[in-house]
């Protein structure tokens, strides 16, 4: 059909209808399936946070840093929790994409008064001061993804495991890096990542 009103024929225009149609229009998991999770920040970034949050094999891997927040992605194996924390100067938001768990929070270490089941779609807000823990209760990976604002990690942090996390957050010197297998050594303390000049 020639529309010669408007001045382009019907093969320019693409109904809603072929939003459907994966030749034109594929989905998430077609175009992305061979992006690495890495830390994209602090350019601007689209992903599909579901997807890939579900795709992440690691107890944490920062996907975006900027100067004013990070996103990052964990998944927990049944039984494991995330440690009891607490980010005195950050808000906290969690999402879960699979899996279910309890969440406990609390004024105190020794008073975590605050305790609710969460699964697939809670979201957990935390404020900051407050001590948290999350554990997961199910019998599959529990997956999820954090946004810290401020952020909480150095950019391109990725903990493989728990024990490498704790380690790192203890102060050792810890190898981070992507899929690809380079590391690149990570920061002593807080303090030392806070005098470096990342942005």
């Amino acid at each position: 059909m020639n529309n010669s009103l408007y001045g382009y024929q019907n093969h320019f225009y693409q109904p809603f209808s072929n939003y459907n149609n994966p030749a034109l229009y594929p989905k998430y998991d077609q175009r992305e399936q061979n992006t690495s999770l890495r830390d994209f920040g602090p350019n601007p970034f689209v992903i599909d946070i579901n997807e890939a949050s579900k795709r992440n094999s690691t107890f944490r891997t920062a996907l975006w840093t900027g100067r004013h927040l990070q996103v990052t992605l964990m998944s927990l194996n049944p039984g494991e929790d995330i440690g009891l924390e607490r980010h005195p100067n950050l808000d906290q938001f969690l999402r879960i994409e699979q899996g279910r768990g309890i969440v406990r929070m609390g004024k105190s270490r020794r008073n975590l008064n605050f305790q609710r089941n969460v699964q697939d779609d809670s979201a957990i807000i935390i404020p900051a001061g407050t001590w948290h823990n999350l554990i997961n209760t199910g019998n599959v990976p529990l997956k999820l993804y954090s946004i810290y604002a401020p952020p909480n990690h150095p950019f391109g942090t990725v903990h493989r495991t728990k024990a490498e996390a704790m380690a790192a957050e203890a102060g050792q010197r810890y190898v981070q890096g992507g899929n690809n297998g380079n590391g690149v050594i990570g920061w002593n303390t807080a303090n030392e990542y806070a005098t470096q000049n990342v942005w």
